[in-house]
C-alpha cells in the first residue's frame, strides 16, 4: 500500500502522459517551451485569476510574492504556526520578522482572533511595522478568509494566500488561489495538483504586479529580454517536461478532487468519535492533500502508529512541530499556540488519494480501530 500511490495514478495516466513527455522530448523545448505558457493559462482560467506566473517550485512562488510587494527588514509577517517553514522562510530570509499565530483547533487553519491579537501588539510595540499576512489552506482546507481579509484590510497588511496544498479546493465557491492580493501554490509531487520534480506558480489579478513577477523569476529582465537586467531577480522557471506533466493531471484535477471527497467521507464516517478527524465547513470543498486525524495524546498516537507499521499500513505524522519551536527560529520571540502544539503532539495522516482502493482504505480503518 503507498500513502499517496503516485504509481496509480500514472497507471491511469500513462498513455496521455507519455504523449505529452515525448512530444517535448522531440521537441528538445525543455525550457520555455510552449507547454509553460498553455499551463499558465489554463491554471489562471481554473482557479479564475488573471494572470498565473509559473516558477521552480513553492518555496520560491512566495519569494516572488514577497519580493513583488518589496518585503524588508523590519517587516512583521504574520504566520500561522502550524505549517511548513516555506510559508514564512522566503521573508525572513529578505531580512523580515515572522510572528506565528495560533489555529483554530477545528479547521487547523490560522485563527483570526490569534491573527488581530498579534497584530495589534505589534503595533502596540512600534518595533516592527506590520505588514504581511500568510495565510494557508492547511492540508488543503481553505482558509477564513472573510475574517482574515477584514483584519487586513483594517491594518492596512497584504495578505499572500499560500494554497501550496489546495489546488482544486474552494471556498464559498471560488477556487483557492484566487484569495488574497497574490497567491501561490506548490506541485510537488505529494500535491493534489502536482508535477514529477519541483515546480510552483503565482497568482495575481493586478497587471503591474504580473508583470514583475515574470521579471523577477528570469534574473530581473527588463523588456529587452534576459540580458536587459533592470533590477536583482532569481533563476526560478517551471521547465517544460513538468508544465507537460502538470496539463495532463490538470485535465482530471476535478474528477480526482470528486473522489477524494468520496475517500475522507469514508474515513471520516469510520473515524467519527474514535478520533478527532477533520472538519470543513458548509460551502467548502478540502483538496485533501493530506488526512490527518488527532489522538487524545501522544501516547495513543504511537500505539496507533505502532500497529500501522506492524500492519505494514504506512503513515506520517504531519507536521511534528509548531514553527516557533524550530531551531531557526530562536532568534525570535513568540508566543505560545496551544492549538497549534496540540496539533503537533497528537496528529497523524493515514494512507490517502484518489487511487485508494476501498479495500485498502478498509484495511487502515480495521488497524487504526483495533489499537484504539
Amino acid at each position: 500500500m503507498e500513502f499517496i500511490d503516485l504509481k496509480a495514478q500514472y497507471r491511469a495516466l500513462q498513455p496521455r502522459m507519455d504523449e505529452r513527455i515525448q512530444s517535448v522530448l522531440q521537441s528538445t523545448r525543455f525550457i520555455g517551451g510552449p507547454e509553460v505558457k498553455e499551463l499558465e493559462t489554463q491554471l489562471a482560467a481554473f482557479v479564475g485569476r488573471k494572470h498565473c506566473i509559473s516558477c521552480a517550485n513553492g518555496t520560491e512562488a512566495l519569494q516572488l510574492a514577497f519580493m513583488a510587494y518589496g518585503v524588508e527588514e523590519g517587516d512583521a509577517v504574520f504566520c500561522p504556526d502550524m505549517t511548513f517553514i516555506s510559508s514564512v522562510e522566503p521573508a525572513v530570509m529578505l531580512g523580515a520578522t515572522p510572528v506565528f499565530c495560533d489555529i483554530d483547533p477545528d479547521t487547523y487553519n490560522l485563527d483570526p482572533r490569534s491573527l488581530e491579537a498579534h497584530v495589534e501588539q505589534v503595533e502596540r510595540e512600534g518595533k516592527l511595522r506590520p505588514r504581511f499576512v500568510v495565510a494557508v489552506d492547511f492540508l488543503g482546507n481553505p482558509a477564513d478568509f472573510e475574517a482574515i481579509s477584514r483584519i487586513c484590510d483594517a491594518h492596512g497588511l497584504v495578505l499572500i494566500e499560500d494554497a501550496a496544498q489546495a489546488t482544486g479546493a474552494s471556498h464559498q465557491g471560488k477556487r483557492c488561489g484566487s484569495f488574497g492580493d497574490v497567491a501561490t501554490t506548490s506541485f510537488f509531487p505529494s500535491k493534489p495538483l502536482g508535477c514529477y520534480g519541483d515546480g510552483g506558480a503565482v497568482f495575481t489579478d493586478d497587471d503591474e504586479t504580473a508583470s514583475l513577477l515574470n521579471s523577477l523569476k528570469v534574473h530581473g529582465k527588463g523588456p529587452k529580454g534576459k540580458y536587459d537586467n533592470v533590477r536583482i531577480g532569481l533563476n526560478s522557471r517551471l521547465d517544460t517536461l513538468q508544465a507537460a506533466v502538470l496539463l495532463t493531471k490538470l485535465e482530471v484535477l476535478e474528477d480526482e478532487i470528486k473522489v477524494r471527497q468520496q475517500v475522507a467521507r469514508r474515513y471520516a464516517e469510520a473515524l467519527s468519535g474514535k478520533l478527532k478527524v477533520p472538519f470543513v465547513k458548509e460551502g467548502d470543498t478540502s483538496a485533501w492533500a493530506q488526512y490527518c486525524v488527532l489522538a487524545e495524546s501522544p501516547a495513543q498516537r504511537q500505539k496507533v502508529l505502532d500497529a500501522m507499521k506492524a500492519a505494514n499500513v504506512p503513515s506520517l505524522i504531519y507536521y511534528p512541530h509548531v514553527l516557533h519551536k524550530l531551531d531557526a527560529f530562536a532568534p525570535w520571540e513568540n508566543t505560545p499556540a496551544p492549538n497549534a502544539e496540540q496539533y503537533a503532539d497528537c496528529n497523524f495522516g493515514l494512507p490517502f488519494s484518489p487511487y485508494l482502493t476501498e479495500e485498502d482504505q478498509q484495511k487502515v480503518i480495521d488497524v487504526v480501530l483495533k489499537a484504539l
